[in-house]
């Protein structure tokens, strides 16, 4: 190993072992894989106006021996490489790490299709049974207005009228309604017209 220990970060001029020299007061400038060191005040000084540091100062320090600094060298950690240096003493620029192409991202998963909407089989009412008629599937409803009825009767012809009367027209009514619904139906309407009602007999 030459007898000098590092060169001036700022000049490149030797530094030899055991001598005193000077560092900047900043720590990240004092780290292994960094390292400045000065030989003077005035090239400290021009590595803060490069830096631009705001508050720094220089410290002097004493280089170590040859046998210290061998020590030093073989004691640092494996996974930082070692500084060497060139047969004038400086620190030799440290080799180039490999550039690893940036990996590309996997595409995010692809969301799930959304569930299908149930779908509804809309099917054709099923027909009625063969020999029941209309009227006996409708509702037993009394269709006729029971007090009119009498009134009319008894302005007609003095009668009183019975309940079980409206029974019987109630059925009658509906005979009506079921030839009308017939008579739309031939013509393939959806509406029963007054035209579709059998005219009453006199």
């Amino acid at each position: 190993m030459a007898e000098a220990w590092l060169k001036c970060s700022a000049c490149r001029s030797d530094i030899a072992f055991g001598v005193k020299y000077f560092q900047c007061s900043v720590s990240t400038c004092n780290r292994a894989r960094t390292r400045l060191v000065f030989c003077s005040v005035p090239c400290w000084d021009s590595h803060v106006a490069t830096l631009r540091h705001r508050d720094a100062w220089a410290e002097d320090k004493i280089a170590p021996s040859k046998a210290a600094w061998e020590r030093e060298l073989a004691d640092q950690p494996a996974e930082l490489p070692k500084i060497s240096y060139s047969r004038a003493g400086g620190p030799a620029a440290p080799p180039a790490r490999p550039v690893q192409a940036a990996a590309t991202p996997a595409p995010p998963p692809a969301a799930p299709a959304p569930p299908a909407p149930p779908r509804r089989i809309v099917g054709e009412a099923p027909p009625a049974p063969a020999g029941i008629a209309l009227q006996d599937v409708a509702d037993r409803d009394i269709l006729i207005v029971v007090s009119k009825l009498k009134k009319y009767i008894k302005d007609r012809s003095g009668m009183n009228c019975s309940d079980a009367v409206a029974e019987v027209l109630s059925d009658h009514v509906r005979a009506l309604a079921d030839d009308s619904i017939r008579a739309a139906g031939r013509d393939e309407r959806k509406t029963v017209l007054d035209r579709d009602v059998p005219r009453p007999r006199r």
